[in-house]
């Protein structure tokens, strides 16, 4: 796919958001937006500037699989210089030094879809060893986040990226003084239907220069509040007008200028907010690991046995009668696939099995199976109770669940390339993208894979492969014909790195 128009698209944005100046945070929505009647001061909300290299960027573009090759560049593009900004809003949490912000692109910056997280950190094997297993903390050119806080009073405010969880896509930051800012209440409170509210989010950015990044308000109101297993909100959705994509990640507000949510959705006028207990709980988990937590992950596809026809169960191995029975209580969650190597696959449960309990608490819909395990956290084990059809009596299983950053790419993220002649780079913990000869030359190489991460707790990380790279043979053949059989015991990659050649030895993994 040709790639001149993505890069010259994003190269402009952020030539525009290189110059971005911060008003005062006052609400001033644009003319599109109507102003709320009486918009109270939101100290709480400050404006999060995320900047992505061109590294990054193409990492960014291949896991959405919208590039699996570069084919051209503009002369100026850089893999190491800015090519992407997003301004987004933040939430100053009530403790006066940590900030939660709706980063979507931050994910490119960690690990693969899939990495179990670790027990213990790995003790140093080299000096290139990690000191964190989950995210790693270094000097590799994918380490954390680019961003930069900017408070109400438009100054900026130095700040450290904690990580990503993965739970909620919340992205947790701490300020390197407390009590920078004057943050207000984080109400956990109820959340009524019929309620107006404020919505806070960047301002539309103007043609002119100096280009405006400022907060403004619009206001809507509750529609619907959807309640958690456990008593309390699970997320509510407020209608307003005028919204779109950049409301995303936007800081809700109630009448009395107390935070009530952040903006993680939109269909089309209606915004999903999670509540601020939600918020809460990411914050206490990231900071408690200092480091990205990955959401719960169990392996599993199914559905829900009160959504299922009888003759569905019936197909997945229940005998018609006890299938109809099972149909009749509307309970538990049917087992359709399971991933091979998962949790669940290593506890024994199969396809046609129903999970009826979790840790002794019923199951009825796909949301409530979600939310237990969204609550048990990573790297936990729980008891569910199963039916199976080909037993009488209920079974008690326990599961060690495995942890995952982002979920969306479980079934369907895998590189095209290389993955066929039984070889596959990402088996190794390396991620690639194909360069033609043209945009290769002018990163002073030839046609190749460009590497665009490393997994940090690899064996091509410590021997030595870096994002940058560009890798022109595997054991002495050309890339796109590399065959892998049988299988070597080290991979021999010629790289080319900053116009100079040299060979890194990879041992394969088993």
């Amino acid at each position: 796919m040709n790639v001149r128009n993505v890069i010259s698209v994003v190269t402009l944005v952020s030539a525009l958001f290189c110059q971005t100046i911060v008003t005062a945070q006052t609400p001033a929505p644009s003319p599109k937006k109507p102003k709320a009647p009486s918009a109270p001061a939101a100290p709480q909300v400050v404006t999060i500037i995320h900047r992505l290299n061109g590294l990054k960027m193409f990492r960014l573009l291949l896991r959405s699989e919208q590039v699996q090759s570069i084919d051209a560049l503009d002369s100026a593009f850089s893999l190491m210089d800015d090519v992407h900004t997003n301004v987004s809003a933040g939430l100053a949490m009530d403790d006066g030094e940590t900030i939660a912000a709706w980063l979507p692109e931050a994910e490119v910056e960690f690990g693969p879809p899939d990495i179990p997280l670790p027990v213990a950190p790995r003790p140093p094997k080299s000096p290139r060893a990690p000191t964190l297993a989950f995210p790693r903390v270094g000097n590799s050119l994918l380490d954390l986040p680019d961003v930069t806080v900017i408070g109400p009073d438009g100054k900026q405010i130095p700040a450290k990226y904690i990580g990503l969880d993965a739970v909620t896509g919340l992205s947790i930051l701490q300020l390197e003084n407390k009590s920078t800012i004057a943050a207000g209440t984080i109400k956990d409170e109820a959340v009524n239907t019929g309620e107006t509210v404020l919505l806070f989010g960047p301002e539309q950015v103007t043609k002119t220069r100096p280009v405006l990044a400022r907060m403004g308000a619009i206001e809507g109101r509750v529609q619907d509040v959807q309640r958690a297993p456990s008593g309390g909100i699970a997320r509510f959705r407020v209608s307003a007008p005028g919204l779109t994509q950049a409301n995303i990640g936007g800081v809700a507000v109630n009448q009395a200028g107390e935070t009530i949510g952040i903006i993680d959705g939109l269909e089309g006028t209606e915004a999903s907010i999670l509540p601020a207990a939600s918020i809460k709980r990411a914050a206490r988990r990231v900071l408690e690991r200092r480091a990205s937590v990955p959401r719960p992950w169990l392996g599993v596809k199914g559905a829900a046995v009160s959504e299922l026809k009888v003759d569905q169960i019936f197909n997945h191995g229940w005998e018609m009668k006890r299938a109809v029975a099972l149909a009749g209580k509307h309970r538990g969650i049917m087992l359709t696939s399971i991933v091979p190597g998962s949790p669940a696959e290593l506890a024994a449960l199969r396809a046609g099995d129903v999970i009826l309990k979790i840790d002794d608490k019923d199951i009825q819909t796909a949301d409530e199976f979600t939310w237990w395990l969204e609550q048990a956290g990573p790297s936990s084990s729980v008891e569910f109770t199963v039916a199976r059809p080909d037993r009488l009596v209920e079974e008690e299983l326990n599961v060690k669940l495995s942890g995952m950053l982002d979920q969306s790419f479980r079934f369907n993220w895998r590189p095209r390339f290389p993955t066929t002649r039984g070889f596959s780079l990402i088996d190794q913990g390396i991620e690639t993208i194909a360069l033609k000869p043209l945009v290769a030359s002018q990163l002073g190489t030839t046609a190749g894979l460009l590497v665009v991460y490393v997994d940090p707790v690899t064996a091509a990380f410590e021997a030595g492969l870096e994002p940058g790279d560009v890798i022109q043979t595997i054991n002495g053949k050309r890339v796109f014909a590399f065959r892998n059989t049988p299988q070597p015991d080290v991979y021999t990659f010629e790289v080319v790195r900053k116009k100079e050649k040299r060979v890194v030895k990879v041992p394969a993994k088993k």
